[in-house]
C-alpha cells in the first residue's frame, strides 16, 4: 500500500489553494455513460514498444493483479478529500503488461464520449497512479467513474478522468479536453498549475 503526504499536520498536506472537504461531490463533463459489460473493453495502444494495440474485456481486465492505493485528492475547483482508499490496477502495471516505445514520452488517457485527459508517462508510472475500481472499499458508483477511473493523486483530479477506456501512448505532448480548454497541460496542485496561461 503506498501512502502520500503521511508525516506532519493536515495543513501541510494541502496544497496551495487547497480547502479540506469530506463529501465526495460529482463532477464530470456530460452524461454519465451506461455501462454494458459485454460491450466494455480496456485499450492500450499508439506508441507500444511492440507495435502492437493491447486490449482486455471486462472479465480478463477484472483478472489483472491488483492493487490498493492510500492517497489525497485535489481538485482544481479547489476542494481535497483526505486519505482515500483506492483499489483496482496499478497504471505501472499496465504499463509492464503493454509497455511503451522508448522514445514515448506521454500518454492520453481516452474515456468515454471522446473525453480525454493528458499526462507524461512518469506520471503513470508513477507509485500512486491507479486505474481505480473501488473507493473506500465500496465499488465506484457510475457518477464517480464506474468500471474505470484513473486516480493520479500527485496531479489535479481532472488528469484522472471517469470511465476510462484507453490509454494511447505518445512521443510528443498533446492537449486533453480540458488542457484544450485552457487548463495547465501538467497539472501540478503543490506548484498550482492549473491554466495554461502559467505554463513555461
Amino acid at each position: 500500500m503506498v501512502g502520500l503526504h503521511d508525516a506532519g499536520s493536515r495543513d501541510l498536506r494541502l496544497p496551495p489553494g487547497q480547502r479540506p472537504q469530506a463529501a465526495w461531490p460529482v463532477l464530470h463533463y456530460g452524461p454519465v455513460p451506461r455501462f454494458k459489460p459485454e460491450r466494455w473493453d480496456f485499450q492500450v495502444y499508439g506508441a507500444t514498444v511492440d507495435g502492437a494495440k493491447h486490449s482486455w474485456d471486462y472479465a480478463e481486465f477484472q483478472e489483472l493483479p491488483r492493487g490498493r492505493v492510500t492517497a489525497d485528492m485535489h481538485c482544481v475547483t479547489k476542494f481535497s478529500l483526505l486519505d482515500n482508499e483506492w483499489a483496482g490496477v496499478l497504471a505501472r502495471t499496465v504499463l509492464e503488461l503493454a509497455p511503451p516505445a522508448p522514445d514515448a514520452t506521454h500518454a492520453m488517457v481516452w474515456a468515454e464520449y471522446g473525453y480525454s485527459a493528458n499526462l507524461r508517462v512518469a506520471d503513470l508510472a508513477a507509485d500512486a497512479s491507479i486505474l481505480a475500481t473501488h473507493r473506500g472499499g465500496e465499488q465506484l458508483t457510475p457518477e464517480h467513474g464506474f468500471p474505470l477511473r484513473l486516480v493520479v493523486p500527485h496531479l489535479y483530479a481532472w488528469k484522472g478522468p471517469k470511465w476510462v477506456r484507453a490509454i494511447e501512448y505518445l512521443t510528443a505532448d498533446r492537449r486533453g479536453f480540458w488542457e484544450e480548454r485552457g487548463y495547465h497541460t501538467i497539472g501540478d496542485p503543490w506548484r498550482e498549475q492549473r491554466y495554461s496561461y502559467q505554463e513555461d
